[in-house]
């Protein structure tokens, strides 16, 4: 099973809002190519860390309602949600030890 999961409009409550423990949300687009070259930096910090993590893609063409609802104008944009709340946000693509080291503090 992959370590990376899909959400849309109509689950994002359930999948991530309700979660009990830190999540990433990818928001990203096919059409995307930085979108493209961050998912196997993100597919590897999602398998690494599945204990202290869950980590979703959700395409932003495919659901405007949630990508509207967090501002996101810029893909890929890298949300962390803990507790229900948008707690970090990173936009852009980066080197995966970069990435590690902005979200260091939710894999505690």
């Amino acid at each position: 099973m992959a370590a990376i999961k899909t959400t849309s409009d109509d689950n994002f409550t359930a999948d991530v809002l309700g979660a009990d423990k830190p999540v990433l949300v990818d928001f990203w687009a096919d059409w995307c190519g930085p979108c493209r070259q961050f998912a196997p930096i993100l597919e590897e910090i999602a398998t690494e860390n599945a204990d202290k993590i869950s980590v979703y893609k959700l395409d932003v063409d495919a659901n405007p309602q949630t990508t509207a609802a967090y501002n996101v104008v810029s893909i890929p944009t890298i949300n962390v949600y803990s507790g229900g709340e948008l707690v970090k946000s990173v936009v852009g693509s980066r080197p995966k030890k970069a990435f590690l080291a902005e979200i260091e503090e939710f894999l505690g």
